[in-house]
């Protein structure tokens, strides 16, 4: 009997539990972001963990999530910058992260999307941390310089990614063209591979360092990044606004000298259709005391994701509820 009592309780129980489910609306967020021997991929993943709130989690005050309630966040691994600005304008995906540049010159139809319609769906959440470009070779191949990659099998990244303008950017400031090179299109993680198997000599990847990739590479076959810097690096600068002067410190990877470089800013995108209070939540949630510790201590480039640079550089308009939050807490917006 009392078994009896006892099946009967966790059948109540249950029901009680699915009703309570059933009362608060599931609803899906993605992000898309990157390769996952990148930075986008782990950084998104950290900030899903913070602004996900599914049903059943443990309230925020006693130290649960603090997000909208019933969403469930997710990181989706893409093909990068160009892919995530045209998976908004389809429908794909909710949200994205973007290189400022391409942000910029989807939304306006301009640089490399001249001659495209402009994507007018893209709005604005945030801007995140600076994306530093690297040049990956092998330690010993000999290659120091740019202008070193001259006949070499160099990969560009894949089309569809914002790594492969840049690379296309940066070699033409140097002179070079793809007819130069043994030009290469492939995601970094088949790039380090075939690094490893020395069947490539150079990889372009745009990330915040430390990409765990490149670590991993560095440890266990040893790596140079190569200097982007000098007049090519001026030239860059001052023709496409959105590249900023940056520096790959010695200690970011194991075994790697200090490099000069350039960056772009990493921004969260978000269609424009999405909600205004929906959003507004999920900005109020990546900037609450629980969100800064899971970036803190998630990915050494979260804490390059700070409130007070969070509309540094923004690209395209921030989306009305984004907008909400920022002016509430006295920040100035456009």
């Amino acid at each position: 009997m009392r078994n009896f009592q006892m099946s009967i309780g966790l059948i109540l129980a249950a029901a009680l539990f699915s009703v309570a489910l059933a009362a608060e609306e599931l609803r899906f967020f993605r992000i898309g972001t990157g390769g996952v021997a990148g930075t986008y991929y782990p950084i998104g993943g950290i900030i899903a963990n913070a602004i996900s709130n599914p049903p059943g989690a443990r309230p925020c005050e006693q130290g649960g999530s603090c997000g909208p309630a019933g969403l469930v966040v997710i990181a989706q691994s893409a093909n990068g910058s160009v892919a995530n600005v045209h998976g908004i304008q389809r429908g794909s995906l909710e949200s994205a992260f973007v290189q400022s540049d391409i942000a910029y010159w989807a939304y306006t139809g301009t640089g490399k999307f001249n001659g495209d319609k402009p994507i007018r769906k893209l709005r604005s959440i945030a801007n995140l941390y600076p994306e530093s470009i690297h040049i990956v070779v092998r330690k010993n191949s000999g290659i120091r310089e740019v202008t070193d990659l001259i006949g070499k099998r160099v990969s560009l990244d894949e089309p569809g990614s914002g790594t492969l303008i840049d690379a296309e950017l940066v070699l033409r400031e140097y002179g070079i063209s793809k007819q130069d090179i043994e030009v290469e299109y492939m995601k970094p993680d088949l790039a380090i591979k075939r690094i490893r198997d020395n069947r490539l000599d150079a990889f372009f990847i745009v990330a915040g360092y430390p990409a765990r990739a490149i670590t991993d590479l560095a440890g266990d076959t040893g790596v140079r990044l190569l200097p982007i810097d000098g007049p090519p690096a001026r030239r860059l600068i001052n023709r496409y606004q959105f590249f900023a002067h940056d520096e790959i410190p010695a200690d970011a990877y194991p075994g790697v000298e200090r490099v000069d470089t350039v960056s772009v800013g990493a921004q969260w995108l978000v269609a424009s259709s999405v909600e205004s209070e929906l959003v507004y939540q999920i900005t109020k949630t990546l900037w609450n005391d629980s969100s800064r510790k899971l970036l803190d201590n998630g990915h050494s480039k979260g804490r390059s994701i700070r409130l007070d640079t969070a509309l540094d550089g923004i690209a395209v308009p921030l989306h009305p509820g984004a907008k909400r939050y920022y002016d509430e807490i006295g920040m100035t917006t456009k």
